[in-house]
């Protein structure tokens, strides 16, 4: 499998393609790949932190449970500086919010697929890349979401 490292402020994302699909981001070093799909990949993730891209538009693959899969779905609609609650995707999806922050946290493909928009009922809710919640924070604030939150 192909894989790209992009340097981001919030640290290196290497960003994977697996069959002309994006299907994993993850902070650390790994790759230096080109391919056209990985090259236009890299592009769109440095003009989301330049902040001039709000929407990743990439084929993507998460290789996952039907429900992540849904989740994962629900979690990609949310448009740039919006968030919801694990309770409003789960109420949404017919399901626990308990499940959808699990699914949340399993997420193969953050900041394409933005996990950080989603928040608990009352604070920020956890984030699983690295970081943990001061780059979720980051992120937020990068999108000017969240503002009573953060």
């Amino acid at each position: 499998m192909p894989h790209l490292t992009v340097d981001t402020p919030t640290g290196p994302l290497t960003l994977t393609e697996t069959d002309g699909a994006i299907t994993h981001v993850t902070w650390e070093q790994g790759g230096s790949d080109q391919t056209p799909l990985l090259t236009e990949a890299a592009r769109q993730i440095t003009a989301y932190f330049a902040g001039t891209l709000r929407t990743f538009d990439l084929p993507l693959s998460v290789n996952g449970s039907a429900f992540q899969q849904q989740v994962c779905a629900a979690i990609a609609a949310i448009p740039f500086g919006d968030t919801r609650t694990y309770g409003q995707i789960a109420r949404d999806l017919g399901a626990p919010a308990q499940a959808v922050g699990q699914a949340c946290g399993g997420n193969p493909i953050p900041v394409i697929i933005p996990c950080h928009r989603v928040l608990g009922a009352s604070g920020l809710g956890g984030f699983s890349g690295a970081g943990g919640v001061e780059t979720k924070v980051w992120l937020l604030k990068h999108e000017g979401a969240g503002g009573l939150l953060i």
